[in-house]
């Protein structure tokens, strides 16, 4: 039997006491939060654009939307192939390179790799004709030679992201006797229809005609891309604003708010060729996965890719559900050939301390062995 003391008049007086005291450090600590988010909000209302992509790089080659860059080594010895990573043509190659210590790009680099990138610019009107073929069988060989003539390497690992990893997919599937060694893809849709919203948005049944559309605008605006993406989630902007006034005292998240909200604000304009193509091809006939899609003349089997693959795929990814990812693996004829799944979302699979601490070694680990 446990006897419990009387608590002393002493006693009982302290605690109000001690909660007093607490109440007070919270309001005084909330008046000082208040205070910094009207000093901040005010400053960011004329602040420059925050820094992003300040890894050191020369551009190699510049064409139109392409431009190819290659980093500068950091590592005293250097892993003989070289990379090529290839953004999707809708986004910015700065989000993985976003600022010193949170740099994919960086970590590679460190680590001893030779890293040459394909990032996009807005295209044209002149290149309003560009389709999918021009970045797969165009832009991505010839990026390709242009990186074994600066490397003085044959062999090259190529990586994508999200839509650049299938772009990469149908180049690999047309050229599987090379020359690309290793094949590295993150968050690529092969199976569009497990991307049931855009889907829905692009289906001919509910009155949207692509065709026309395209007649009409030449270059998809930038604009009509971001509200795709935006129509996944609808409250993610106001739900960013709403956490970024609750941190504005946290000049470190306001710092990486800002960068991750200027990537979000730079999403590129599409050519309408290329815009066209991948609605009807990939979105209502789903011909990447069935296996029917042809490009340049070239029909595009994935069956036929038989070099190293690996595949990062986002658990809670809302651009590409893993559903539509799993089948590059599946269907890919490699016998050295991994899927990894990892915590969190699109974005943050690859850039974020999630990234950090996750993808980034993981991706690190199966290169190492694979690129000497």
């Amino acid at each position: 039997m446990v006897v419990k003391k009387a608590k002393t008049a002493d006693q009982a007086a302290a605690k109000p006491r001690e909660s007093d005291l607490e109440l007070a450090a919270r309001l005084r600590l909330e008046v000082e939060r208040a205070v910094q988010r009207g000093l901040k909000s005010v400053e960011l209302l004329g602040a420059a654009p925050v820094a992003v992509g300040g890894t050191p790089k020369t551009v190699l080659y510049r064409q139109g939307t392409l431009e190819l860059v290659h980093y500068h080594a950091q590592a005293d010895e250097v892993y003989r192939v070289p990379l090529l990573i290839v953004m999707a043509p809708t986004n910015k190659a700065f989000i993985l390179d976003l600022t010193p210590g949170q740099s994919l790009v960086e970590f590679l680099l460190q680590q001893g790799y030779d890293v040459y990138l394909i990032d996009w610019n807005p295209p044209s009107a002149d290149e309003a004709h560009l389709q999918i073929e021009d970045y797969a069988l165009g832009f991505i060989p010839d990026c390709i030679r242009r990186v074994q003539e600066d490397s003085g390497e044959q062999d090259v690992t190529l990586i994508g992201y999200c839509a650049g990893g299938m772009l990469s997919t149908v180049y690999q599937a047309t050229h599987p006797k090379g020359p690309v060694k290793n094949l590295v893809c993150f968050t690529t849709p092969v199976d569009f229809r497990e991307m049931q919203l855009f889907r829905k948005m692009s289906d001919a049944k509910g009155g949207f005609d692509v065709d026309r559309f395209v007649e009409r605008v030449g270059v998809v605006p930038a604009d009509f891309v971001a509200a795709g993406f935006d129509a996944l989630r609808p409250a993610s902007r106001v739900a960013g604003q709403i956490r970024l006034w609750d941190n504005l005292w946290n000049d470190e998240f306001v710092k990486a708010f800002r960068r991750m909200e200027r990537w979000g604000n730079e999403t590129l304009p599409l050519p309408g060729g290329y815009f066209r193509q991948t609605i009807q091809e990939l979105m209502r006939k789903n011909a990447l996965y069935e296996g029917t899609l042809v490009v340049g003349g070239k029909p595009v089997k994935i069956e036929n890719i038989k070099v190293p693959l690996l595949h990062f795929i986002a658990q809670y990814d809302h651009i590409v559900p893993p559903a539509a990812a799993h089948p590059l693996v599946a269907k890919a004829g490699s016998k050295d050939k991994t899927e990894i799944i990892l915590p969190g979302g699109h974005v943050s699979l690859a850039a974020g301390p999630n990234a950090i601490k996750r993808m980034w070694p993981a991706l690190n680990s199966w290169l190492e062995g694979r690129s000497v």
